[in-house]
């Protein structure tokens, strides 16, 4: 919602009273209708702020009794009327005359049908250039014992992940929570593509009724693929860098049908190059009733959103920035996460986007875990195990759209309550996925589970130690088969090639060693209520 600090107002007061002349008149008179606009104080500041109106008045008008305040005092009570007015927009859909927005001047409206709120440009009034700062505040500098909790017992948990696995089976685990992720991701955004649909895709066979829901599929699952690489090797560039979140974006889009680049908006259609931040007024967007910064804005408020989220700094902006420290990074994931969606810079994909950048934060702030975790997961089932779970994500956001709520509600433009509300909610999210993930892949629990798969499979006995031995050194050598089963070779060998035709057990050449794998049709025994 576009509001409160945001807001500017042409303030123009009567003097309310007892018809005594403005120049001298009663400031109790008008004063008193202050509070209906939420701008009364208690007691000695109550009183301060009339001394300091009525210190402030000018000589009336030639237009009449008319008191003018001085810019300074205007500037100050037009912030809290304009916080109040975009409260008001929000509730009634309608804005007062002379209200602008900071950056471009918005006429709010209903549509007839009772939908969203829906902005246009006003020609009446010249333009004012967005401040980036209205992301402020960006980040919580003075964390609440609830959020440093949240951080130590995350960085404890995460580095406790997978602890016992052998780094083969940890990466076709990691395999596995892409193909989650990406299943996740996706049904945020409304499109349900199957973990099977996904596999099948990522083999190369496509379904022509899913073909474009397959190729997204695949595309998030390549782009998360080549971050974790990039983990692995040092080599991740800083995530809040512009740089980086628009070549996620290009290399999401990069084999997409000009059926998926296609927006179709309520007055213009246009098609989107992937990796190119909005342009132009056409490109101007409005999610829910937030209003987001004009499309023209977009670089500078990406330029400052990088700023502020540097996990890196440039010289000099150390302390602008996020920097090395493990907790300040685990909390700037969070926050981050909300701010980018909140500037919306792409015309489509912001959603995709913003959860591979927390992915990304998630292994620069060290709680990654080799990409044994997913927060999209928890992002689409929330905490709550029933239905109110899956629309946490966006009501959390939505709150954190809110503009500051009077003094003691921070000092930037945005709500830092919300932002403190947001970010507990987000590390509760992860935390949570943290230790679920962790009991499924803790050792005894997943050797027990690939025993039960192998009783109610139909497999030979026999093959349950070929698949323990695996799990336990990551890989086997073809010729220990008949060691393992202490079966004669013949038998040993037949058991091996069911187990590798039903893709258990995987090897990159045909005579080489083999190791463990996870296909989509094992894992409601393997890995339980990972997709319910």
């Amino acid at each position: 919602m576009a509001s409160g600090a945001a807001l500017t107002a042409r303030l123009v007061l009567p003097a309310f009273g007892s018809g005594r002349s403005g120049r001298g008149g009663n400031t109790q008179g008008w004063a008193r209708h202050i509070p209906r606009l939420g701008l009364a104080t208690a007691g000695p500041e109550r009183a301060r702020s009339r001394r300091s109106i009525a210190q402030s008045r000018a000589p009336p008008s030639a237009d009449g009794p008319i008191d003018r305040l001085t810019l300074s005092t205007a500037s100050m009570i037009g912030q809290k009327i304009g916080q109040k007015i975009g409260q008001k927009i929000g509730q009634t859909g309608q804005a007062e005359p002379s209200v602008a927005s900071n950056a471009l001047h918005y006429r709010h409206c209903r549509d007839k049908g009772g939908g969203s709120l829906r902005a246009e440009r006003s020609a009446k009034m010249p333009e004012v250039p967005e401040s980036p700062t209205r992301i402020e505040p960006a980040r919580l500098e003075t964390l609440p014992a609830r959020i440093a909790d949240l951080v130590a017992d995350l960085a404890a948990r995460s580095a406790e992940l997978g602890v016992g696995l052998h780094p083969k089976t940890a990466r076709h685990l990691a395999d596995l929570v892409r193909i989650m992720n990406t299943y996740y991701s996706n049904l945020i955004e409304g499109h349900n593509t199957r973990p099977r649909d996904i596999e099948r895709a990522l083999a190369g066979v496509s379904d022509a009724d899913k073909r474009d829901l397959q190729a997204e599929a695949v595309a998030h699952y390549r782009v998360q693929q080549e971050i974790d690489r990039l983990a692995a090797d040092h080599m991740l560039p800083d995530p809040a860098d512009p740089a980086f979140l628009q070549r996620l974006h290009r290399d999401f889009y990069a084999d997409a049908s000009e059926a998926m680049l296609t927006i179709k908006g309520a007055r213009h259609t246009f098609l989107m190059t992937p990796g190119e931040w909005r342009r132009g007024a056409d490109q101007d967007v409005e999610v829910g009733d937030h209003l987001p910064p004009a499309s023209e804005q977009v670089p500078a408020f990406m330029a400052h959103f990088h700023r502020r989220f540097a996990f890196h700094p440039a010289p000099g902006e150390g302390l602008i920035g996020v920097g090395p420290g493990r907790s300040s990074r685990i909390v700037a994931m969070a926050t981050a996460h909300h701010r980018f969606a909140w500037i919306h810079p792409f015309p489509d994909g912001n959603g995709r986007v913003g959860r591979l950048m927390s992915h990304a934060m998630a292994h620069e702030a060290g709680i990654g875990a080799h990409g044994l975790w997913s927060i999209s997961r928890g992002l689409a089932r929330g905490l709550d195990p029933g239905p109110e779970g899956r629309t946490e994500y966006k009501r959390h956001m939505a709150r954190a759209d809110e503009v500051r709520r009077g003094d003691r509600d921070g000092r930037g433009h945005l709500s830092l309550t919300q932002l403190e509300s947001f970010t507990t909610w987000f590390l509760e999210v992860c935390l949570e996925q943290v230790r679920y993930m962790g009991e499924l892949f803790e050792l005894n629990g997943l050797s027990d589970r690939l025993t039960k798969y192998v009783l109610i499979s139909g497999l030979p006995a026999e093959a349950n130690a070929l698949l323990q031995e695996t799990l336990i050194r990551g890989e086997l050598d073809r010729g220990e088969a008949e060691r393992v089963t202490r079966l004669p070779e013949r038998s040993a060998r037949r058991i091996l090639k069911e187990l590798t035709e039903r893709q258990l057990l995987v090897s990159d050449t045909p005579k080489g060693p083999v190791s463990l794998r996870f296909p989509a049709d094992t894992l409601d025994v393997l890995f339980p209520r990972l997709y319910t």
